[in-house]
């Protein structure tokens, strides 16, 4: 008889397992044609720029696949949605442009690797929002690094990155941090602190899914927040499981 649960990874170590037991993370059933993805939809702000205190309300529909490093985070800015932003990471591209009225380009930044291992670090610390990740993505690279502490890492080279994921009181995924992700695609890069915060944990859909986070730069000794975000949606094509945790 077949195990209900997602069958153990040997390239794993066995903290990552444990984590991935207590937030229900889901394996592609063997012999799937399908790609795991998620979709999810966000409400929140985002800072115009740091140092200052004028923010921008959003909404916006992202999609991360488990499979693989990819994800497109299509996003609308008041006032009446005319600013939008896409910030994606397709197959090793990067991408972050800027448009109003959905046609007119504002910005649109070069193709680099600062670019693609900023992008590739924001894959990284957003694994909570897609836990399938963890048995779905060979291309992680795990380790662990204290008793509260995991490292993932992917790519390499200039574009290489790995992130620390800080767990919570009940061994879920609270934080992000990377010491030295670009601020900038091209020179200067800024290599600066940067973290994020996950809370409001639900089950949903046999997972435990943070519904709210934060994001920060650390400048000049101060963590400057500046993006903050609820989820209002979250989905994915694969198989619930009946027999996940539930807590």
């Amino acid at each position: 008889m077949s195990s209900p649960f997602p069958p153990r990874r040997n390239d794993l170590p066995g903290a990552v397992i444990d984590l991935a037991a207590r937030i229900g993370a889901q394996a592609i059933p063997a012999g799937s044609a399908d790609a795991g993805m998620v979709t999810l939809t966000q409400a929140g702000r985002m800072k115009r720029a740091l140092g200052q205190d004028r923010w921008m309300a959003f909404t916006a529909r992202q999609t991360i696949s488990t499979g693989a490093c990819n994800f497109a985070w299509r996003a609308r800015f008041t006032p009446f949605g005319m600013i939008s932003v896409c910030d994606a990471l397709d197959n090793g591209v990067g991408r972050l442009d800027v448009t109003a009225l959905g046609v007119i380009p504002l910005a649109r930044t070069a193709h680099t690797a600062a670019l693609m291992r900023g992008e590739l670090m924001r894959y990284l610390a957003e694994i909570a929002w897609a836990p399938d990740a963890i048995f779905n993505n060979r291309d992680l690279r795990w380790r662990e690094a204290g008793p509260d502490t995991l490292m993932v890492g992917a790519g390499h080279g200039a574009a290489g990155a790995e992130i620390a994921l800080g767990l919570d009181r009940e061994g879920r995924i609270a934080t992000a941090f990377a010491p030295d992700r670009p601020r900038s695609a091209v020179e200067p890069i800024l290599p600066t602190p940067w973290r994020g915060r996950y809370w409001d944990y639900r089950r949903h859909l046999g997972r435990w899914i943070p519904f709210a986070g934060e994001v920060a730069w650390t400048v000049d000794g101060h963590d400057e927040v500046y993006w903050q975000g609820t989820l209002a949606s979250w989905a994915t094509n694969l198989p619930v499981n009946a027999s996940a945790p539930s807590g």
